[in-house]
């Protein structure tokens, strides 16, 4: 990597701050765990330096959900003091989330970076479409009865979210809402989701990474510690604020903050994958 000045790490770090309040912020609102700020934000920090760009998606998607780890706790237990965490949702996709993550997090090592890109952009449009719509898709009055269904549409929720760096709220709130899980409950439930996302997956992004060259400094894995403990203590902290602000919203602006972060970031991923 090249060298940088003290200017230039003086405005990654700044910019890595400001991420890190804004994926707090996110966790809260959304249940979205913040990945989906931090992720592009990360590699883009990696790309200002020069990073290898064989590996810099990995390490972006792997240090995102290391801290998701941290921000998912704080943002359910705050989302569960209004009563807004559905626990036998937790129980009944809980196992499926964990071992699509924990599969995600192996097989990530055999996914190039475009890759990477192309599954984070194109999912993320998607979503942010379907969100941005009048009327959000319904599929179901209720979750399938099939303890089975329940469990695919879980694991492949785990192993999307996994690769994608995120909590699981971007997959998992627009597919509860079309299960007409109601909003409040689908974002509180989700940032649940988030823990059980992060930890299988890092688990998975340590072991996949370990032996891989030219990883910075501190890094266990494709998870780097040096931006972990510059994240945390800012996602950690505003994650309860942005649950407070999504009791007290609509639940339409709830959808459209959704959308409109999701369609950005988006665009800017693939945008960087088509150049």
């Amino acid at each position: 990597m090249e060298h940088l000045s003290t200017f230039d790490l003086a405005a990654l770090t700044a910019s890595l701050v400001i991420a890190a309040v804004a994926a707090g912020l996110m966790a809260g609102i959304l249940g979205v765990g913040g990945g989906i700020v931090l992720v592009p934000v990360l590699f883009w920090i990696l790309s200002f330096t020069a990073f290898p760009p064989d590996i810099a998606m990995h390490m972006a998607v792997a240090t995102s959900l290391a801290t998701i780890i941290f921000t998912s706790v704080s943002s359910a237990r705050a989302h569960d003091r209004r009563g807004a965490v559905d626990r036998g949702l937790l129980r009944l996709w809980g196992p499926g989330i964990v071992l699509g993550a924990l599969t995600g997090g192996l097989v990530a090592r055999f996914i190039d970076a475009d890759g990477l890109k192309a599954v984070f952009g194109g999912i993320a449009l998607l979503v942010a479409v379907n969100m941005a719509t009048p009327k959000t898709l319904v599929l179901s009055a209720n979750l399938p009865g099939s303890r089975a269904v329940n469990a695919a549409i879980s694991a492949v929720t785990g192993l999307l979210s996994a690769l994608m760096g995120i909590g699981g709220g971007t997959l998992s709130v627009p597919i509860l809402a079309a299960f007409s899980v109601e909003m409040r409950k689908a974002v509180g439930t989700a940032a649940a989701f988030g823990f059980l996302i992060a930890v299988p997956a890092v688990f998975g992004f340590v072991i996949s990474g370990w032996s891989v060259p030219d990883r910075p400094p501190l890094s266990l894995g494709y998870v780097n510690l040096i931006g972990v403990a510059v994240i945390l203590p800012f996602s950690v902290s505003f994650a309860p604020i942005g649950a407070r602000i999504a009791h007290g919203l609509d639940t339409v602006w709830i959808k459209r903050i959704f959308a409109v972060f999701l369609f950005l970031t988006s665009l800017r991923m693939l945008s960087g994958l088509l150049g």
